[in-house]
């Protein structure tokens, strides 16, 4: 195994951290510059100033709709269990899977007892992670929840009570 840096990680962490700062400068994708008075190239006049009939950067677009239904919250949420993976890793992210998201607590599953103990261990680094990718607040807390018992439920439908325990005696 060489200690080499991997050169295309190296380009996406730097990709990642360019858009995160150009979004704190308020900067967008395709938004329009600071130049201004740019002339027509075939009129030789000033170009019109900006209407609310001319097209849109799709980016801008998305973020009021998200803002206007109120959507945020859901889609960083969706980030964080989309990218899953290169949040954790993927040795990581093959044995635990994140389930269930209420408020600002991410709850994952393990498939071993094993691995439940090793991700109470990383919480804290998986916490820094999911903020360095996704944004700070998001996710507070990461609840653990190791391998589930073994069910009864077989179909559907299903008769009240304690189930098969009831007839052993």
């Amino acid at each position: 195994m060489s200690d080499e840096p991997d050169p295309l990680a190296a380009a996406r962490e730097a990709l990642a951290r360019a858009r995160r700062l150009a979004r704190e400068r308020g900067l967008r994708p395709g938004a329009p510059g600071t130049r201004t008075g740019r002339a027509s190239r075939h009129t030789g006049r000033e170009a019109a100033t900006p209407s609310a009939r001319d097209p849109h950067p799709v980016g801008e677009e998305l973020d009021r709709l998200l803002a206007g239904r109120g959507w945020e919250a859901e889609v960083q949420v969706g980030a964080v269990v989309g990218r899953w993976p290169a949040i954790v890793g993927d040795t990581v992210a093959a044995h635990v899977a994140p389930v269930a998201f209420e408020g600002s607590s991410l709850t994952v599953q393990a498939d071993s007892t094993a691995w439940a103990t090793q991700m109470r261990l990383l919480s804290s680094t998986v916490l820094a992670r999911i903020e360095s990718e996704v944004g700070p607040g998001v996710v507070t807390e990461i609840v653990v929840r190791g391998p589930g018992g073994p069910t009864w439920r077989k179909g559907p439908l299903r008769a009240p009570g304690p189930g098969p325990r009831d007839t052993y005696g």
